[in-house]
């Protein structure tokens, strides 16, 4: 699940996947999703991991050998959590049955990322509420956007 989440290859590739074979309510699923999770990459890994540094975990509270080579950067929030829940999110504000089954490997992701010792818990919880605040942004802007101008 790691690799599949590394660089969002997992939530493009579903992108593509609904706009490929879908109609058109699952090719706007699938811009509705691309757009949660570059919001929410922009807020989690731009913005709030600029303005707070938090070392990772340390290995000796990892349960297990597996602590692969960890980012460097700050530990909060969990940008893949975040790119996860914005994407699925979004998806299922679109095509509820979509989301549903795209929140299934959103889950996995953020498990797997506490997992590995990537992440505290609190990291990915944060990750997770910056991805459900980016999909709302996303769906809602267009008809704010448009009650602001008129």
């Amino acid at each position: 699940m790691e690799s599949a989440a590394e660089r969002t290859k997992l939530w493009w590739g579903a992108a593509v996947t609904m706009a490929a074979v879908g109609g058109v309510s699952e090719r706007k699923a699938a811009a509705g999703g691309v757009a949660g999770m570059l919001c929410a990459q922009v807020i989690a890994n731009a913005v709030c991991k600029q303005l707070y540094e938090r070392r990772r975990p340390p290995a000796d509270m990892i349960p297990h050998d597996d602590v692969e080579d960890r980012p460097d950067s700050s530990s909060f929030p969990s940008g893949h959590t975040a790119a996860a829940v914005g994407f699925s999110v979004a998806v299922g504000l679109t095509s509820p049955w979509l989301g549903a089954a795209a929140a299934v490997p959103a889950a996995m992701v953020a498990l797997e990322r506490v997992h590995t010792g990537a992440h505290y818990p609190s990291d990915v919880a944060a990750g997770a509420a910056i991805g459900v605040g980016s999909a709302l942004l996303v769906h809602h802007a267009p008809k704010l956007l448009a009650r602001a101008i008129v």
